[in-house]
């Protein structure tokens, strides 16, 4: 079935893409009806652009202009193509769901692995009977079209007192060109659970795609969590995801993100703190290159007492590449004791490359400790002229140098066999620019 584009510049046919493609959108009347008025709000507002501050350093309607066709179900070319997309991208060990194109893919996830520890729904299935999946208390264009186009996610629930041994790890595979994905997941973690999941953005063959994703995450009390995103694209695809995190009581959570492909990125997550004595650590790297241009959006709130949030975000820009990381931290009322800082540093390795950081405090309590920085420079002459000095060619000195920097980011992550993978995607965007 042709999908119509949808223009967003005058607004011109936004409402085909709708049209077009809503008997290919799983759901009951009552889902049906909420992806209309979801889709509504989309063409009210249209593409996000620099007048909504939010975006204002990523103005989609300039950087992308219009929301390609619905992707097709995978067929079996396609299938193929991810099976292999998988093999390259799996973490050894970790359990795999695999979306390809939007749609799960049964035959390639390790469904039956996840035992009694987790059970699992496909998006599609809960939508035939609920529709309050599609729901958030955002009014931003990007997740309303989400909610309208979504096709498939997973719906995944961890048992109270789960310790997983392993990673489950969510694999998003493009395998149609020119033609866009919408998918929306549910995570809930039991409490007291021990758990990493992870999210890998991949592209198998694929070209010119667009990805908009968004993901709902619960994390019960007394729960150590790690959750990692990894965007390694296609170099000409776009991925506009949105995060929704609510974190009880007692809680550990650290978030990781790295960025290492597509034409326009932008992570735009919402964390809230809503239980007593929780832990945050959010840490972040984007690798851009070309004319890339990569947008972290994290708003982190603290809308009780006594929670700890770090932020640690590393950007490295090569050629004209662009990255942007907005951070704000809310400090409510009632949020005595809070203790919220962030700091983002980038390192600009042309004279075209361009960082916009805007960290932000909003403070209404008033026995709390928080505070914010931001860098922006070139490498170290004297640490590069000392590695030349002693016999390395420039990138590899370069190489080493831009390791340590990001390095403080990518520790975070506690499971070793998980760093040294996220280690080695880092390592491979360094050999592509040498």
């Amino acid at each position: 079935m042709n999908v119509a584009v949808a223009k967003t510049g005058n607004g011109r046919a936004v409402s085909d893409l709708f049209a077009s493609a809503e008997g290919r959108l799983p759901g009951s009347p009552s889902v049906i009806a909420a992806r209309r008025e979801a889709f509504e709000t989309y063409e009210r507002l249209g593409l996000p652009h620099r007048r909504i501050e939010e975006w204002k350093y990523t103005d989609l309607r300039a950087l992308v202009g219009e929301v390609l066709p619905l992707a097709a179900a995978p067929d079996s070319a396609a299938l193929k193509r991810a099976t292999e997309a998988v093999k390259a991208h799996a973490i050894a060990g970790a359990r795999k769901l695999v979306l390809v194109d939007g749609v799960f893919a049964a035959d390639l996830s390790d469904v039956k692995a996840l035992g009694s520890e987790a059970s699992l729904k496909t998006l599609r299935e809960t939508l035939e009977k609920d529709a309050s999946l599609l729901n958030t208390a955002s009014t931003d264009a990007v997740i309303a079209l989400n909610a309208a186009m979504t096709t498939d996610g997973v719906v995944l629930s961890i048992a109270d007192g789960a310790q997983l041994s392993s990673p489950i790890q969510i694999i998003h595979i493009a395998a149609a060109a020119s033609a866009s994905t919408f998918t929306r997941s549910q995570v809930v973690i039991g409490k007291g659970v021990r758990a990493t999941i992870v999210e890998s953005f991949v592209a198998a063959d694929a070209k010119a795609y667009q990805v908009n994703d968004a993901v709902l995450v619960t994390v019960g009390d007394d729960a150590d969590v790690a959750h990692i995103r990894l965007m390694d694209d296609a170099p000409d695809a776009v991925n506009v995801t949105s995060q929704f995190v609510t974190v009880g009581a007692n809680v550990k959570l650290n978030f990781f993100n790295m960025t290492t492909g597509a034409a326009v990125s932008r992570l735009q997550g919402f964390i809230t703190l809503a239980g007593e004595g929780s832990e945050l650590s959010a840490n972040g790297v984007n690798l851009l290159q070309k004319t890339e241009h990569g947008d972290t959006t994290l708003l982190v709130d603290h809308a009780v007492p006594n929670c700890v949030s770090r932020e640690t975000f590393r950007a490295v820009i090569d050629d004209r590449g662009h990255s942007v990381f907005q951070g704000r931290i809310i400090v409510r009322p009632d949020a005595q004791k809070t203790d919220g800082k962030m700091m983002t540093r980038a390192l600009l390795l042309s004279d075209e490359a361009e960082a916009d950081n805007k960290p932000e405090l909003e403070i209404f309590a008033d026995d709390v400790s928080c505070g914010h920085g931001a860098t922006a420079g070139a490498l170290d002459e004297s640490l590069l002229f000392y590695l030349k000095a002693r016999g390395l060619p420039e990138k590899q000195a370069q190489a080493l140098l831009i390791q340590a920097f990001v390095g403080e980011a990518i520790e975070q992550i506690a499971d070793d066999g998980l760093r040294d993978h996220v280690i080695g995607i880092a390592e491979r965007w360094l050999e592509r620019r040498s």
